[in-house]
C-alpha cells in the first residue's frame, strides 16, 4: 500500500506549485492593472504564497515518514 500512499502525499507538493505559479502570475498581473497597490498586493501574496507552501511541506513530510516507516 505504501505505492499507492506515497504518490497520494506528494499530489499536494504538484498541486501547491501549480497554485503558486497561478498565484504569481496573477499577482504580476494586479500590480501591472495597478502599480499604486503594489505593496499591499505583494503582502497579500507573500502570506498566500507561504500558506500553499505549507501543504506542500506537510504532504512531503507524510509521504516521507511513509516511506521510512515501512520498514
Amino acid at each position: 500500500m505504501i505505492f499507492i500512499g506515497v504518490p497520494l502525499c506528494l499530489i499536494s507538493c504538484v498541486v501547491a506549485a501549480a497554485a503558486m505559479g497561478f498565484a504569481t502570475s496573477k499577482a504580476v498581473d494586479a500590480v501591472a492593472r495597478q502599480p499604486e497597490a503594489s505593496g499591499k498586493i505583494n503582502a497579500i501574496l507573500l502570506l498566500g504564497l507561504a500558506l500553499t507552501e505549507s501543504a506542500a511541506i506537510y504532504g512531503f513530510v507524510a509521504a516521507l515518514i511513509m516511506m521510512l516507516t515501512q520498514g
